[in-house]
């Protein structure tokens, strides 16, 4: 287990790996949208809420992938707040 390389060895492995759920929360906003939109057309206000539901949690996610990028705080905004990654 010692000589096992894993893609978080290196901070660009590791970016590299990000890379992929942002792609597909991307693809999966897309999708969810074009269902919007048909569900708006049909007059389907439940579908519509559980779609509006699903884009907030797709929001969610990507601000947190993205947040690996930047920095730690993407994911849990309170933290900083909370003096967590305060540097005083």
């Amino acid at each position: 287990m010692g000589g096992d390389r894993t893609p978080f060895d290196s901070i660009e492995g590791s970016l590299e790996c990000t890379g992929l759920p942002r792609e597909a929360i991307e693809t999966s906003k897309k999708s969810v949208d074009a269902l919007a939109v048909a569900a708006r057309s049909e007059g389907a206000a439940r579908r519509i809420e559980a779609l509006q539901l699903v884009g907030q949690l797709a929001y969610g996610a990507s601000r947190c992938v993205s947040g690996v990028r930047g920095s730690s705080a993407g994911c849990h905004p309170a933290r900083t707040e909370s003096g967590c990654f305060s540097t005083k």
